[in-house]
């Protein structure tokens, strides 16, 4: 049987996630709490809050810098504004550090739908033409990525390659 956790184990608990992934504050705090509800505790109550700040201090545990990572990465992937919101919220980023990273999603919106459609053969990028019930799950398959309706209808009804490029 695995003892219960004290405060330094729980240190050195946080300390080997940290090296492992990037993280928030919020996510450190969650995976601790968990780990001392599987493993019990000893001693003086924990301050897993504390922990998370300090490590912040540190410079081990950025949010903005999570939050900047996370947006980049789902954008290139072709995911839009409130797929990214969305993740970052999951990620318990806070509102300000998530507003910074997504206020650059916002100019590049149709590339990023663009590049959602591609990787998906949805529009233009499919390769044969789609049905009206095709077209539909392609709808529904842009606005679930996070894509507004009006750039989604406009990639969705496209049919040829050429079209893309006019935009």
């Amino acid at each position: 049987m695995i003892p219960p956790l004290d405060a330094p184990a729980l240190e050195r608990l946080a300390l080997r996630y940290v090296e492992r992934f990037a993280t928030t504050r919020g996510k450190l705090s969650d995976y601790l709490t968990r780990k001392i509800r599987e493993r019990g505790w000893t001693g003086e109550p924990a301050d897993v809050a504390g922990i998370a700040e300090r490590f912040a201090e540190l410079g081990y545990v950025d949010d903005r810098g999570y939050a900047e990572m996370k947006t980049a990465s789902l954008a290139r992937r072709g995911y839009g504004e409130r797929r990214i919101t969305a993740a970052l919220h999951a990620a318990r980023v806070s509102q300000e550090d998530a507003a910074a990273a997504v206020d650059q999603v916002r100019d590049g919106a149709y590339d990023q739908a663009l590049a959602f459609a591609r990787r998906k053969r949805i529009g233009p990028f499919a390769r044969t033409p789609a049905d009206e019930d095709q077209r539909r799950k392609h709808l529904a398959a842009m606005l679930r990525a996070g894509h507004s309706f009006a750039i989604s209808a406009k990639i969705v009804r496209l049919s040829d390659l050429e079209d893309v490029d006019d935009d």
